[in-house]
């Protein structure tokens, strides 16, 4: 693997397509981000569920569910770290810019390919098993080829650039305009240069964001966190009183 080499943000002049690309759309998904789960939670609360198939198929939903889950919390951890916290920070701590994008080139990528293995086996379940695919609402429909598109070109980007290619630096580009975007100081011009795939893997993550409150995706801020710190039930046998035991003997 080559060494990233380092791109700073493009500094050609802002027009209308970059600001329509790398603001408004922006925005507007985010904006719908939160006002649809607003939305949701007051029309319907109770539905913010997966709706499990299990009892429909469980072979491919066993390894397929978990290695999507596993991969999924990889990768966003990975988007976190990558987006949101500055390069500055990292070379404070100790780790070195080589250090980052070599840990984060090879843990991304088995990160991804997890996540496409178990997404590739819930969506192949969803199509051969005809009682699920009779059962797939139009969310769904709209959910998987999405989430789909959105991982493949993040996986395909950092394999044709960072894996075998020359390199990129997203830090200082993709990651700048990310965070200009939650401090109201978008910065169109840093990502209007980056490289193609990485620029339609921000789109769709966007679009992504804007179908979140709309599909099962909801489910992810219900999930059961206090089952890892409640106390343990104990369940015991129910012993009937001697009496009753020597009338039913009697009987």
């Amino acid at each position: 693997m080559n060494a990233p080499s380092l791109s700073p943000s493009a500094a050609a002049p802002v027009s209308g397509t970059d600001l329509l690309l790398w603001v408004a759309i922006p925005y507007i998904c985010l904006a719908v981000f939160v006002v649809g789960h607003v939305w949701r939670y007051r029309q319907d609360q109770f539905g913010w569920t997966t709706h499990t198939s299990q009892l429909l198929e469980h072979r491919w939903l066993r390894w397929g569910s978990p290695l999507f889950h596993l991969g999924a919390f990889m990768v966003i951890a990975g988007h976190v770290v990558g987006l949101a916290i500055p390069d500055s920070w990292t070379e404070a701590v100790g780790i070195t810019e080589h250090a980052y994008h070599t840990t984060a080139v090879w843990a991304g990528s088995v990160a991804g390919v997890t996540m496409v293995a178990g997404l590739g086996m819930l969506c192949a379940r969803r199509l051969l098993n005809r009682q699920i695919r009779l059962g797939t609402d139009r969310s769904d429909k709209i959910l998987f080829p999405l989430l789909s598109a959105t991982v493949i070109l993040g996986i395909t980007a950092t394999a044709a650039h960072n894996v075998f290619g020359a390199g990129y630096d997203y830090r200082s580009t993709v990651s700048v305009w990310f965070r200009g975007l939650f401090v109201l100081q978008p910065e169109p011009e840093a990502i209007a240069g980056a490289p193609l795939l990485f620029q339609l893997h921000a789109l769709t993550a966007f679009l992504l964001f804007a179908a979140w409150p709309f599909t099962r995706l909801v489910h992810v801020w219900s999930a059961p966190v206090g089952y890892l710190v409640r106390p343990y039930l104990v369940y015991r046998r129910r012993t009937a009183p001697a009496s009753a035991s020597a009338s039913r003997r009697a009987a």
